[in-house]
């Protein structure tokens, strides 16, 4: 491997902090959802303790917010797992996307990247990748400030969360998802990211059409993910 491909992996206090600094303005709506779901908890009858070590150990805004739709004094273990793994089954996509450079990292800090990436630092690293610049650095710098966010955001909720009960009511809902437009429709379309999408999208949408609720967002995820890990470029 050439010293530019080397540069090019590598994780350095320099590039995390910059990816840390680049998503804050993302951290700011997911410290409001965070608010949300801290308020809904508490609302639920979790304590303090247990709202803050969800958010900090699932990181996981919409299966989370799953989970309190399930809460009670007998929680449905099956149910909620199979909830769960649907809502987050994206990240299989994700990973198929992010394979072909994280390879090049050893398997802990592979996996230690992995524990922060969500939706928008996800992007906005697949964006420098396919600039040919490293996003190293947005994957865990970027997914520690919202991470950071997220459980900010739920410590909150317990306290303040009255001021924002309802972030659909301002419109707050549709951020994360406008920003994840833009970074698909400005990002790389080479053949194999685009066959990806299509494989997703055409799969998640018979599925809606068929199967279970929430069930199409698995079936897209495990489609496109799957078609990804067989399908690699050269070169990377």
């Amino acid at each position: 491997m050439t010293r530019d491909a080397v540069d090019l992996y590598a994780l350095d206090p320099h590039r995390v902090w910059s990816g840390f600094t680049q998503l804050l303005p993302i951290a700011i709506f997911v410290t409001v959802f965070g608010v949300a779901f801290g308020l809904a908890a508490k609302q639920m009858g979790l304590d303090s303790v247990s709202v803050v070590l969800m958010s900090t150990l699932a990181f996981a805004g919409a299966a989370q917010f799953a989970v309190l739709d399930l809460w009670g004094a007998q929680v449905p273990l099956v149910p909620l797992a199979i909830t769960v793994f649907a809502i987050n089954a994206r990240h299989l996509l994700m990973g198929a996307a992010l394979f072909p450079w994280l390879c090049h990292l050893s398997p802990a800090k592979r996996y230690g990247v992995m524990l922060v990436v969500s939706d928008a630092n996800w992007a906005m690293s697949m964006q420098a990748f396919g600039r040919g610049e490293s996003g190293m650095g947005l994957l865990l710098g970027g997914g520690i400030a919202l991470w950071l966010s997220w459980i900010l955001g739920s410590w909150l909720g317990l306290y303040v969360g009255s001021v924002i009960h309802d972030p659909v009511s301002l419109g707050l809902d549709m951020v994360m998802g406008c920003f994840l437009l833009a970074m698909a429709v400005g990002g790389r379309k080479s053949p194999r990211v685009i066959f990806i999408w299509v494989v997703a999208a055409c799969s998640s949408l018979i599925a809606d059409g068929y199967l279970p609720e929430n069930s199409h967002v698995m079936v897209g995820a495990l489609a496109g993910g799957t078609f990804g890990a067989f399908w690699t470029e050269k070169g990377q």
